[in-house]
């Protein structure tokens, strides 16, 4: 996934009313201001009430829905490969924040001030995860070098604590 790329579709969703956040690599990459790395996929987080709206335009823009359907994450794919992961989520007064639908019935809060965060790609400003909500997403998987160097850039950058479990690895202490 090319910054262009990236900028060309946040701009058609934009236009289209959707909102949506940078997550992942290119959210990590939006809040430093600068690509750090490639990324083989584009991570968004939209409300769930747009994610008819979201698999429409970006089929006007070549991408398929190949996984998954709304209320969980669903993902799509245009004819040169490159991909878009939505995660769409409720937003929640009582609980506080976006309302994150997995498998298994299980949910996961993204927190409310986590939207707040603001970045750019390629010169365009973008809205993203902040810093703090980037790395309680890291928390999820397993971690890969890239993800360690991000939370490593994001600590340093942001002055974000890491989990204990991380830290270590991140910043290259013994």
């Amino acid at each position: 996934m090319e910054a262009a790329e990236l900028v060309r579709l946040i701009d058609l969703l934009e236009r289209g009313g959707v909102r949506v956040w940078l997550d992942g690599g290119w959210g990590v990459d939006a809040l430093l201001g600068e690509q750090v790395r490639e990324h083989d996929d584009l991570d968004l987080v939209c409300e769930l009430a747009a994610s008819d709206q979201v698999t429409a335009l970006l089929g006007e823009a070549g991408y398929e829905l190949v996984v998954g359907a709304p209320p969980l994450s669903f993902v799509l794919v245009d004819p040169a490969g490159r991909q878009v992961d939505v995660h769409p989520v409720v937003f929640d007064d009582v609980r506080g924040g976006g309302v994150y639908q997995m498998k298994g019935g299980r949910e996961w809060i993204y927190p409310e001030a986590g939207f707040a965060g603001r970045g750019s790609v390629a010169g365009r400003l973008v809205r993203c995860l902040t810093p703090e909500v980037q790395v309680l997403v890291h928390d999820g998987y397993e971690l890969e070098d890239k993800d360690f160097r991000e939370l490593r850039l994001l600590h340093e950058r942001f002055g974000v604590e890491l989990p204990e479990k991380v830290a270590a690895r991140a910043l290259g202490r013994p």
